[in-house]
C-alpha cells in the first residue's frame, strides 16, 4: 500500500511540482493550499508524512505543527517544513515543534525531496 503523504503549500506552483514529483515516486499525496485546510484534512484521514510550509494565510505551519503535538493521533507524524527562511530561530521552533527535517525554497531541488521523503519514511 502506498504511503500518504500531505503537503501544505499556499503556493500554488510548489505545491503541484510536489504533488506530482511525490506520485511518479508512488506516493498517495493529498495537499491543502493553507494550514487550517490541511489540518481539517489530517483529522479526517491518517497521513505518514507531512511537507509544511510556515507562512500561509489563516493557519500558518507552526500553528498546525502545535495543534498536531497537542492531539495523540497526530503528535508523531514525521513533518519536513518548507521555507524561504533558513533563520537559526525559526530552524530551532521548528525543531521543538517536531520538525524532523526542511526544504528551503531558495535551494529546491525535487531529487532532495525525494530523499528526505524516502528517509524519514523508513525506505
Amino acid at each position: 500500500m502506498a504511503k500518504k503523504i500531505l503537503i501544505i503549500e499556499d503556493e500554488e506552483i510548489l505545491r503541484n511540482l510536489l504533488r506530482i514529483k511525490l506520485q511518479k515516486e508512488g506516493y498517495q499525496v493529498s495537499a491543502a493550499q493553507d494550514g487550517e485546510e490541511g489540518f481539517n484534512l489530517l483529522k479526517k484521514e491518517p497521513f505518514d508524512l507531512v511537507l509544511s510550509d510556515v507562512i500561509m494565510p489563516r493557519l500558518g505551519g507552526f500553528e498546525v505543527m502545535e495543534r498536531m503535538g497537542q492531539d495523540p493521533d497526530l503528535k508523531n507524524i514525521p513533518i519536513i517544513i518548507i521555507s524561504n527562511s533558513g533563520q537559526p530561530a525559526e530552524l530551532d521552533r521548528a525543531r521543538d515543534l517536531g520538525a524532523k527535517d526542511w526544504l528551503f525554497k531558495t535551494e529546491f531541488d525535487p531529487v532532495e525531496v525525494i530523499v528526505k521523503v524516502k528517509k524519514l519514511l523508513g525506505e
